[in-house]
C-alpha cells in the first residue's frame, strides 16, 4: 500500500484538487484516470531523460512505469493559475531510493480539465 501524504497548503480549489489527483492516480498506478485527465496531443518532457508526445505514446509510458513500485509520496505543494498549473514532492521508491520532483503543467484552456502539457523535473536526493 502507498502512503500519501498532501500538504495542507495544497488547497481546494479545483484545478489544485485535479491536480491533487493525477499526482495520486500516477503513484496508485490508476492510468485510466490519467489517460482520461489529457489531451489527445499530451507532451511530456522529463528533462533529461526523454519527451514523449501523443496519449498512445503517453499510455506505453504508463504502462513501462509499472515496474517501479512507490511506496511513499509527499505532496508538498500544488499551484495554479489560468491555464497553468505545478506541483511538487517526494517519492519513496521500494528499492529505497528517493527523488524530489516538480511538475509544471499547462491546461487546454483555463477552465479546461485535460492537461495538453506536463514538464517534469526530477532527482534522486
Amino acid at each position: 500500500m502507498t502512503k500519501i501524504t498532501i500538504s495542507t497548503n495544497c488547497g481546494n480549489a479545483p484545478k489544485r484538487e485535479f491536480l491533487k489527483n493525477i499526482n495520486v492516480a500516477f503513484v496508485k498506478g490508476d492510468h485510466d484516470f490519467l489517460i482520461k485527465s489529457v489531451s489527445d496531443n499530451i507532451v511530456w518532457n522529463i528533462v533529461g531523460d526523454k519527451k514523449i508526445e501523443g496519449k498512445e505514446r503517453f499510455r506505453e509510458e504508463l504502462n513501462q512505469m509499472k515496474a517501479e513500485k512507490i511506496t511513499e509520496l509527499i505532496l508538498d505543494r500544488v499551484l495554479t493559475h489560468g491555464k497553468e498549473g505545478a506541483a511538487s514532492g517526494v517519492t519513496k521508491m521500494q528499492n529505497g531510493k528517493h527523488y524530489a520532483f516538480s511538475d509544471f503543467y499547462e491546461f487546454t484552456g483555463a477552465k479546461g480539465t485535460k492537461v495538453e502539457s506536463i514538464t517534469s523535473f526530477v532527482i534522486e536526493i
